[in-house]
């Protein structure tokens, strides 16, 4: 036999490998493949992070910011549990699911280096672990400083940015978005959608701000109000067209009716919220449970608004940049043919 042949029988057989560029994107053909466990770990994380939201905004609520004096301790002891009563259920009880998710991210992170193949995506985890690293330090600033409404609204709005960094991941591991075949957009598709899901996100993101600040002091209602206007406008100019002209990409679709539903409970939830706050419980003593209710519940949907209108941008992108990479592919196939 040849000993070419021979070497070529005896050589070991990999896998093939794809090729993995710093410049890649997520509109890029995909060079990974679907992993289940890795998926559903990050489907679970996302789940943890938005319980982690339900019980910061229970925290802020119910008034109990300082209910724990010192930080990262709490009450001298980082181990022992205080009783958990008052006001200490909820500070206490946050910081015991903000150290759950801290262990998550870790996880997260490591896992992700070591079954991505898509180096965006491997910063993706990278960024993820450093964003609930900074959250942490900010949850302890809050406490060290006494509140202050800057530091507090900052925390309570990386807490967003970082719920919508793992649902963003929850959505590039899953099995359609990797094996998924995506028949190229028609031309009225145009930019101007991409253009359109970016502004609703920056001004989704910007009211999000608006009401942590007022929520701690750090504004008047008067900006929120304004902002909770505009946003209204804004989304429906960005979702109504796409359930109107893309019924039959559930991929736009979906994320543009959840947008919509969202954003109708979402102003509910805000008169709720101002009714039971700002007319109502104006001069109450303590926070009552109607107000608690209505202003957890306003934070936390305003939290899915905002991941919702992330789904939405990313999906117009890629298939925005889908359907303008294929007459580009044709146009170099017809140049060396």
């Amino acid at each position: 036999m040849d000993p070419a042949g021979v070497a070529g029988i005896m050589a070991p057989i990999h896998p093939p490998v794809h090729s993995v560029r710093l410049g890649e994107s997520f509109t890029t053909p995909q060079s990974t493949t679907y992993d289940r466990a890795h998926h559903r770990f990050v489907v679970f994380a996302a789940g943890c992070t938005f319980l982690l939201l339900i019980a910061g905004a229970l925290v802020t609520s119910n008034d109990a910011g300082l209910s724990v004096p010192d930080w990262p301790t709490s009450f001298g002891s980082l181990y022992r549990i205080p009783p958990l009563k008052g006001g200490v259920l909820f500070e206490h009880g946050h910081r015991m699911v903000a150290q759950f998710i801290g262990l998550l991210t870790i996880v997260l992170a490591v896992w992700t280096q070591r079954v991505e193949r898509r180096s965006w995506m491997k910063l993706m985890g990278w960024a993820a672990l450093g964003t609930v690293i900074a959250q942490g330090i900010l949850g302890g600033l809050t406490v060290y400083f006494q509140l202050p409404p800057a530091v507090s609204t900052a925390h309570a709005t990386l807490a967003q940015t970082f719920f919508c960094i793992v649902v963003s991941m929850a959505l590039f591991t899953s099995r359609g978005w990797i094996e998924g075949s995506h028949e190229p957009l028609s031309q009225d598709l145009s930019p101007r959608l991409v253009t359109r899901t970016g502004i609703a996100v920056a001004c989704v993101w910007m009211q999000l701000i608006l009401g942590a600040a007022f929520r701690h002091s750090g504004l008047k209602l008067i900006p929120h109000l304004v902002g909770a206007c505009v946003v209204v406008v804004v989304l429906l100019w960005t979702a109504l067209p796409v359930v109107r002209r893309y019924k039959s990409v559930p991929e736009l679709r979906t994320p543009a009716l959840a947008v919509l539903s969202l954003l109708g409970l979402q102003v509910v939830l805000g008169i709720s919220a101002y009714l039971t706050r700002v007319v109502w419980s104006a001069n109450a003593p303590e926070p009552q449970l109607p107000m608690v209710l209505a202003t957890v519940s306003h934070v936390v949907v305003g939290a899915l608004v905002l991941a919702s209108t992330v789904v939405l941008a990313i999906q117009a992108n890629r298939f925005t940049g889908e359907a303008v990479a294929v007459p580009a592919a044709t146009r170099e196939g017809a140049l060396t043919a």
